[in-house]
């Protein structure tokens, strides 16, 4: 297992990160557990949830995950995990926060009543890494990036980070930190995949120029680079599957994941990986970790069988043909499919 600095920052993490999203809605206590054993059997040191957790988020069952995780933690030595956790930004076209009834925003009143939640949940006295979920461009960065500096000198939270950022966002808030003394982001958490390689343009030249560190999430493109949804399948237990039985606007976010331009990708993805001698899933988690701007991929279960392919990347680099086969496939822009 390799081991990459967040940033700038003290913290040094596994480069394969294991993520919680679906702990307590697809995957029960039980799984989740087995999951996150063998995770940290393999050297994996860094977890990542959010108080939105679980998926798709319900206001009945809000906070579910953090709390799977809070009670998996206390069996494990706290100094050992580096964890992640995160703040919802403002209720607004796909995402509705499953807290506060919804009244979400990256202000003072909600960013302090989170993480003290979060910190409660999680059965712990401070998280190492707390990122913003969503931007809000609404609310002003001095006071997020005060606030959030603020949790950093009480002790609260040792690292900051954001999510789901444009470029225009993350470098204001590190103008914004910079101008007020305060504490910065040092990661960026954001889609990144075989099947989304939107990151490379303008964020991946910001992040190298200003050292943050990506730490992309869903890297499987949600799953659909295995091709379990190829042929217009739609397995049970699937996360896709799980949206569209949901409804309403899970139905047409779905369909930015799942549709002819991806699942045509994903066929090209299975040829390169079938004779590269791997499945997709281990071809598209080290290809992902095989950039320099990346710190760890967020990779994903709902049950201990899918690990195995993703383990296999562990201390896989994918050799040069391998590499100039998917930058082949990436030069058409049409060949995936555009995802906010």
């Amino acid at each position: 297992m390799q081991h990459r600095r967040l940033g700038r920052s003290s913290i040094v993490v596994s480069d394969i990160c294991m993520g919680t999203m679906v702990f307590g809605s697809q995957t029960d206590e039980a799984e989740a557990f087995r999951i996150l054993d063998r995770s940290l059997e393999a050297g994996i040191n860094f977890f990542d949830t959010a108080e939105n957790y679980p998926v798709p988020p319900r206001e009945d069952y809000a906070g579910r995950t953090e709390e799977i995780f809070g009670r998996w933690m206390k069996t494990q030595n706290r100094d050992k995990i580096i964890l992640a956790t995160k703040v919802c930004g403002p209720s607004h076209g796909w995402v509705v926060g499953s807290q506060r009834a919804g009244m979400t925003a990256l202000d003072r009143h909600n960013i302090t009543k989170a993480v003290d939640a979060s910190l409660t949940r999680l059965q712990t006295d401070y998280i190492d890494l707390y990122q913003t979920h969503w931007p809000d461009h609404g609310t002003g960065y001095e006071e997020t990036m005060e606030t959030l500096d603020e949790l950093v000198r009480l002790g609260k939270v040792r690292v900051l980070g954001c999510s789901n950022e444009n470029t225009w966002g993350l470098m204001t808030s590190l103008k914004t930190s910079e101008d007020l003394g305060a504490a910065r982001y040092e990661t960026i958490q954001n889609n990144f995949s075989l099947l989304n390689t939107r990151f490379m343009d303008d964020l991946a030249f910001a992040c190298r120029k200003e050292g943050v560190s990506l730490i992309p999430y869903s890297p499987l493109a949600g799953g659909v680079v295995s091709g379990k949804y190829l042929g217009g399948a739609t397995p049970e237990g699937a996360r896709f599957s799980s949206l569209i039985n949901a409804g309403g606007r899970f139905v047409e976010m779905t369909r930015r994941f799942v549709n002819e331009k991806s699942l045509s990708a994903t066929e090209k993805v299975m040829a390169i990986a079938a004779e590269a001698g791997m499945s997709p899933v281990t071809l598209a988690t080290a290809w992902s970790k095989q950039h320099d701007f990346v710190a760890s991929t967020i990779v994903g279960a709902s049950k201990e069988s899918q690990l195995d392919d993703i383990f296999a990347a562990i201390d896989l680099t994918l050799p040069d043909d391998v590499m100039k086969a998917v930058r082949d496939m990436t030069k058409d822009k049409d060949y995936a499919y555009t995802q906010g």
